[in-house]
């Protein structure tokens, strides 16, 4: 299991999700033929760790049910499980039975949680129990409720306020092991998006440890800030989408959680190969 103090260098995230529902549908995997080949591409490209998801959480929709989630969760983790036990997994869900659940079936990997453990108060003493590695999203609200609640003072100075009460609070409960994702997305407007992003180093926390900062995440692929300001569609925005890749490394991302592994990969040579002749 991958913790804090391994990532030295930014690492990249492919993202499965095994709902129909999920906003880039060259990402939805509704069958086991469809979620191998994918996994398997992931692996062959390069990446890190695999997410992966049972519920969409994007904007106006709707959860899944708990049993939904794990009906559509345990076939893919019996599949890691049995073909990939070597590969690095993250699960994306808010809901501490199902982190229980995996745990229970798989063990270790890291838990991904949208809401930092506001949507089910049991998340936080679920992950300190089982001393599981956890990302901690900003947002606001629902999916369903989100984009209504995008009034900010100063939006990158409130996620980061917000950043450094949670992590006195997770530590408090002997959570260590954490990675930040600003939550690019979710109750933001386009401009409080790029705002936000171009205030990625305030996302700096530190942790008082031997590794300095916490990791941060970034998740911005093929997302609406990027489509919607330029008048396209998901499917159309790979090359700025990669443009926006590389500006999150050299601001300091330690985690690119992306749809398209073999782009983010060539995108963090490139960044290796810049950083390592800027001096």
């Amino acid at each position: 299991m991958i913790t804090i103090e391994q990532i030295e260098s930014p690492k990249i995230m492919g993202i499965i999700n095994l709902t129909p529902d999920s906003f880039y549908e060259k990402s939805r995997c509704t069958t086991d033929e469809q979620f191998c080949r994918r996994y398997e591409q992931m692996l062959a490209e390069g990446v890190d760790i695999i997410d992966i998801g049972a519920c969409s959480t994007r904007p106006g929709s709707k959860p899944v049910s708990q049993e939904e989630e794990w009906e559509l969760l345990k076939p893919a983790l019996k599949r890691v499980l049995r073909d990939y036990p070597a590969s690095e997994i993250s699960i994306d869900t808010f809901r501490s039975s199902i982190v229980e659940l995996a745990f229970d079936f798989v063990g270790d990997f890291i838990v991904n949680d949208i809401s930092a453990g506001e949507d089910d108060p049991g998340m936080l003493p679920m992950v300190a129990k089982l001393e599981l590695p956890y990302i901690a999203m900003h947002k606001r609200g629902t999916p369903e409720t989100m984009q209504t609640l995008c009034q900010y003072d100063n939006v990158t100075e409130d996620v980061r306020s917000y950043f450094l009460d949670f992590v006195k609070r997770a530590n408090d409960l002997g959570i260590n092991q954490l990675i930040l994702d600003p939550g690019f997305g979710f109750a933001k407007t386009v401009e409080q998006n790029y705002e936000l992003f171009c205030g990625l180093d305030r996302m700096k926390i530190e942790t008082g440890k031997t590794r300095k900062y916490y990791p941060v995440l970034v998740g911005i692929s093929r997302k609406s800030m990027i489509y919607r300001y330029l008048g396209s569609t998901p499917d159309e925005v790979l090359h700025a989408n990669s443009a926006l890749h590389l500006q999150a490394l050299l601001k300091g991302a330690d985690i690119l959680r992306v749809h398209d592994v073999k782009e983010a990969v060539e995108v963090l040579k490139l960044y290796e190969i810049i950083t390592k002749f800027d001096v």
